[in-house]
């Protein structure tokens, strides 16, 4: 059956089409130079309509998209347009039938995967997605149509939901697994520490998704959250033992692991590891030559003893030397530098052994060539660098031939070594989960590490608890980008937060908080506290009044209450503290820099030095071109890390705070500190 418009309305409409033919299942539209064929898979309407004279077919097709024939004579069009019309509806009662079958199978697949028992990952949706976009190019009809047949209309509403509000539907889908583990399970979360688990800690420990990062504040139950997670692990039957890695920053963290696991979830077969000893296990299954860690890695004062020495010679020896380090002492680190031959002056020595030791440490962490070094260095400081460099290069020599002589690699070698054995396939990685504590810390090489074991098994999922607010040790080596953009560094991950801290009180919290907040930089999170504190909680105290203060607290802090007094650098110890076990032998007073304090607490804190200047909180010295260069950048935020650092002294404290300023030149801190409601007291 064939429709052509007329001589005179082809003549007058001018249209490209002029006629159209009934084919099988669709029509085909012509003109003198252009043809079209639609198959009715592809029509979404068929409008008739009468002009002045003549007839005029539209034919809808997707994407708004219209094909038009005119000037046809007005009866026979309609006849035409009802046989089409009759033809088609038809064909599309049929069809929707095929497509009711395609959508019934879709939607109980997808009821299927919600219905499972399991955390509901994001490459779950991705794969749900995947399989419904699938179905959809298979239906036999236009989506556009799918809403006027009684067969098809609910289950396409509901598949097409899942791709246009699928984190939405996933968010709604994993809450009520989530409620119901946590009801099901509730003897677990009530027992698996020695106090039961709140509802944020419990949430995060039933979160499956591949990579997590749960944000926990200070005294927020970081350890109690990755034991516990470990505990769930076990008892959901999705890993055995040795198919958890449990990972922590220091041997003594890796302890207190081991031994909390031991008392809550009875094994010994789950134990803690250093990213160090992971790195040597992993070298010691894959390769024949098991290397030694130096003994100097483990002896700081032999390590500084060795490139003290180094140095000493060096500017013995060579006046170049001795004229380059001058130059760097005096004029980059502006330190009092003495005439003739300086580097004999032990105090000197003393005070530059730590910072030979940490670039040093930064020199081979970056584990690349000298002149790989110099060329990733910013452009603008690149030639001093070089310099810096060059100085540097003869104690990188002594270091590595200290090594030979031992037969035995660095902590930085080590973990270069097992990188290129994971590369390199020799070693098959055993674990499903790997659980990694304060991952605020994380440098960029560890963080290849990570990678390499991932990259092995792709199954691996990575749990990490860390807090961003205590990212404090970028001084060697750790980037904080890698927590605060986990997602674009570890893959697709969800996010949690603990939100009630076990240490301080709500006023501590209160300004604790605010006050590295500030930085909006920082993620936001929160963090509520059990216990009530009055206004004084945290006070801004002149420094001459510490004498005074610790005669004060003598009267009323109990034998068995801790105070810690914080100072940002080791040599701002108090010199009336020698004195404190006969003046006030009752009182427990520790000292430590903040740095050190990490992880600790105390009933009461005492920070130290808030003020300008040399020495000052915040530090006001610039970084040496070796930390420029090497470091991750700093944040675009006026003493970003020193907030942070301030935010751990302050956090440290269950019940009181004591920030002490100089009058006469106070940190920049106080009044901030001030503007947040902080008291200053004249007296104790």
């Amino acid at each position: 059956m064939e429709l052509k418009a007329t001589s005179l309305g082809k003549h007058l409409a001018q249209h490209p089409y002029n006629r159209v033919k009934l084919l099988a299942a669709g029509v085909e539209v012509k003109g003198e130079r252009h043809e079209y064929l639609i198959p009715f898979n592809q029509l979404i309407a068929i409008n008739c309509k009468r002009g002045l004279v003549w007839g005029e077919l539209e034919f809808v097709l997707p994407d708004d998209k219209v094909v038009r024939l005119h000037g046809t004579e007005w009866n026979e069009t309609q006849r035409f347009y009802h046989h089409l019309d009759q033809l088609w509806q038809s064909w599309s009662v049929e069809m929707s039938e095929v497509a009711a079958q395609v959508l019934q199978q879709q939607y109980a697949e997808i009821t299927r995967r919600i219905q499972q028992e399991k955390w509901f990952k994001r490459s779950d949706m991705q794969a749900l997605q995947q399989n419904v976009r699938v179905a959809f190019s298979a239906l036999p009809l236009p989506q556009a149509r799918l809403e006027d047949f009684d067969n098809c209309r609910e289950l396409w509403m509901h598949c097409k939901a899942w791709l246009e509000q699928g984190e939405t539907r996933r968010h709604q889908r994993n809450t009520a697994y989530t409620n119901h583990m946590l009801e099901k399970h509730a003897d677990f979360f009530q027992k698996i520490e020695s106090s039961p688990l709140n509802h944020s800690q419990a949430r995060a420990v039933v979160n499956g998704e591949d990579s997590l990062l749960v944000l926990a504040g200070a005294g927020s139950g970081k350890t109690s959250v990755l034991v516990a997670r470990a505990g769930w692990l076990l008892q959901r039957g999705e890993a055995s033992e040795d198919q958890i890695l449990l990972l922590a920053f220091g041997r003594k963290a890796a302890q207190e692991m081991d031994e909390r696991i031991a008392e809550r979830l009875h094994t010994d077969a789950i134990s803690a590891r250093t990213f160090h000893a992971l790195a040597l296990h992993i070298i010691q299954q894959g390769s024949k030559k098991v290397p030694r860690v130096s003994d100097l890695e483990s002896d700081t004062n032999a390590r500084h003893q060795l490139l003290i020495e180094c140095w000493q010679q060096q500017c013995r020896e060579k006046k170049a030397q001795a004229k380059g380090w001058r130059e760097w002492l005096r004029d980059e680190l502006q330190w009092d530098v003495p005439e003739g031959e300086y580097w004999k002056d032990e105090r000197l020595a003393k005070r530059l052994a730590s910072r030979l030791d940490r670039w040093l440490g930064l020199m081979r962490m970056h584990g690349g060539s000298q002149a790989d070094m110099i060329a990733s260095a910013p452009e603008d400081i690149r030639d001093l660098f070089a310099k810096r460099v060059k100085l540097m290069a003869p104690l990188l020599k002594t270091w590595k031939t200290a090594l030979k002589a031992e037969e035995a690699v660095d902590f930085s070698g080590l973990i270069h070594q097992a990188i290129n054995v994971l590369e390199k396939g020799r070693f098959i990685s055993p674990w499903k989960h790997i659980l990694v504590d304060e991952f605020q810390d994380i440098s960029p090489q560890r963080a290849a590490l990570l990678a390499a074991l991932r990259k092995q098994n792709s199954h691996t999922s990575l749990y990490a608890v860390g807090d961003d607010w205590q990212a404090i040790y970028r001084f060697s080596g750790a980037e904080m980008s890698l927590t605060t953009a986990f997602a674009q560094n570890f893959g697709d991950a969800d996010q949690c937060a603990l939100d009630t801290t076990y240490r301080f009180n709500d006023r501590i919290g209160e300004i604790a908080n605010r006050f590295v907040q500030q930085n909006p930089h920082q993620l936001a999170k929160p963090l509520n506290s059990l216990s009530k504190g009055d206004k004084k909680a945290v006070t801004l105290l002149a420094d001459d009044q510490l004498e005074a203060l610790l005669d004060k607290m003598s009267g009323y802090v109990k034998p068995q209450e801790r105070i810690l007094v914080l100072a940002r650098y080791h040599h701002l110890r108090p010199a009336i503290l020698e004195k404190a076990a006969t003046r006030w032998p009752k009182l427990a007073v520790d000292f430590m820099t903040i740095h050190a304090s990490k992880g600790q607490q105390a009933d009461y804190v005492v920070v130290l030095g808030l003020q300008q200047g040399k020495d000052g909180f915040p530090a006001v010295a610039r970084e040496s071109v070796m930390e420029e260069a090497l470091l991750p950048q700093p944040e675009d935020y006026p003493d970003a890390e020193e907030r942070r650092l301030l935010y751990v002294a302050m956090t440290r404290a269950r019940h009181r705070v004591w920030l002490l300023f100089n009058k006469q030149e106070p940190s920049s801190f106080v009044d901030i500190l001030k503007q947040l409601g902080v008291p200053a007291a004249n007296r104790p």
